[in-house]
């Protein structure tokens, strides 16, 4: 087991950047998860529904982000995590992923985290982890 990382309020995790998201990504967490909802797959479909193209599962964004944050700390020092989709994430998209700690109580490290597709917030999450 890897030890617990060390953090204090304001501290920045390192960011990381992923991407761009490709057809196969899509295709590839799709068949994972069993997805397969036209959007994500139908350019048809998804300009008929409003969109400009295809645009990848929110859970797939999501899982990208768990996986930087657990890369940080350690999947066994995770004790919550909570994501909030803010906007589609579409074909092309390079994704930044940036966090913050907020606080710090008996050992728990509180995270506020964030990717986004240049300029545009595309998910917002929170997460608890143990902490040094």
């Amino acid at each position: 087991m890897r030890a617990p990382v060390t953090a204090v309020p304001g501290r920045s995790l390192p960011e990381r950047e992923v991407g761009p998201v490709t057809q196969t990504d899509i295709v590839r967490f799709a068949g994972a998860g069993g997805d397969f909802n036209p959007l994500h797959h139908d350019p048809e479909f998804a300009r008929r529904a409003g969109f400009p193209g295809v645009l990848a599962m929110g859970q797939m964004q999501a899982g990208m982000l768990a996986a930087w944050l657990t890369d940080w700390c350690g999947v066994e020092h995770l004790r919550e995590y909570e994501v909030r989709f803010v906007a589609p994430v579409f074909l092309g998209a390079v994704l930044r992923f940036s966090g913050e700690v907020t606080e710090v109580t008996d050992g728990v490290a509180a995270l506020a985290l964030r990717a986004r597709d240049g300029e545009t917030e595309v998910l917002r999450a929170t997460a608890r982890v143990v902490v040094a």
